[in-house]
């Protein structure tokens, strides 16, 4: 069964390839194995199918397309001291998940920007559907040209902003839309090194995932970024364990609750999904990778 093979995989999470990761599960249905299943099918058109999204949904929660869901959305944001009195801008919304925590549990007045269509689609249903269109806007953004008008939040909460787009002129159109004394949470994965393009690793999860391996920049650039953007950098952590902790506890909940026989489609998906997981766990466990967490706060002008 599916559940089986999913399980072989994570098994096997230390395998030292992806092409080891790809090929250790045991077959499931038809004679064909994993692996087999997931080289026929075509990649999805988008980086977000319904499908996808609905597997998020299980993984993370609804609304969510990371590890840790709310509970890891409310840890980001309470540092920022939210209230009925405070707005939030939120870049890297997802399916809505974020934004919603944040005016459901904090009080905020949220506007969530995400860049992809699909996402944008699922967080205009989640909030509409949650009853929060008077508390949370939703709007799309465009990494390549983040330009947002000025000084009209009060805080920001950033999840990975980086994955399309240059990190610095990103990060300057986000301080610009802080108001005085405003802050900042910024999520992202950073390469400590530049990662190698060849590696199949690194080649197979970027292609999983997404990414350019070359857009990956060092915790240290983003946080001098951050410094020449006019934001005091207070905080800069490591949070990599505990997003891996996330991940692997929404694997294991899945797996226990896995009580059908997916579709074809379901199980490619399941299979790229956890592939995806388990190369980006071996990145990090490795050093190639680093989840970070800034904390950052606007300059008060002197009066």
């Amino acid at each position: 069964m599916l559940s089986s093979a999913v399980r072989g995989l994570f098994r096997r999470s230390s395998s030292r390839s992806a092409e080891d990761v790809r090929t250790a599960a045991p077959p499931v249905g038809h004679g064909l194995a994993v692996s087999d299943a997931v080289l026929m099918e075509a990649p999805p058109p988008t980086a977000w199918p319904a499908g996808r999204l609905a597997l998020t949904d299980q993984l993370w929660g609804p609304g969510f397309i990371s590890p840790g869901g709310e509970i890891e959305t409310l840890r980001l944001a309470r540092p920022l001291g939210l209230s009925a009195a405070a707005s939030l801008l939120i870049v890297g919304g997802g399916s809505g998940g974020p934004a919603a925590a944040a005016a459901r549990n904090l009080g905020a007045w949220v506007t969530g920007l995400d860049s992809d269509p699909a996402l944008l689609a699922a967080a205009r249903g989640l909030i509409q559907q949650s009853q929060l269109t008077r508390k949370v806007g939703i709007k799309a953004w465009d990494p390549d040209d983040p330009v947002f008008e000025a000084k009209t939040h009060h805080h920001c909460l950033a999840l990975e902003p980086f994955q399309r787009g240059r990190p610095e002129p990103i990060l300057d159109g986000l301080a610009r839309a802080l108001k005085p004394g405003g802050q900042m949470v910024i999520t992202g994965l950073t390469a400590p090194v530049p990662l190698n393009p060849a590696d199949p690793t690194v080649r197979r999860w970027a292609e999983l995932d997404h990414r350019d391996p070359a857009d990956l920049v060092a915790p240290i650039a983003v946080t001098r970024m951050l410094g020449r953007v006019g934001l005091d950098v207070r905080v800069a952590e490591d949070m990599s364990q505990r997003h891996l902790d996330h991940a692997m506890l929404g694997w294991r909940v899945l797996l226990r609750d896995l009580d059908r026989k997916p579709s074809r489609q379901e199980a490619v998906l399941l299979v790229r999904e956890a592939e995806l997981w388990l190369l980006l766990r071996r990145l990090i466990k490795d050093g190639h990778l680093r989840m970070m967490r800034w904390h950052a706060i606007t300059h008060v002008p002197m009066v």
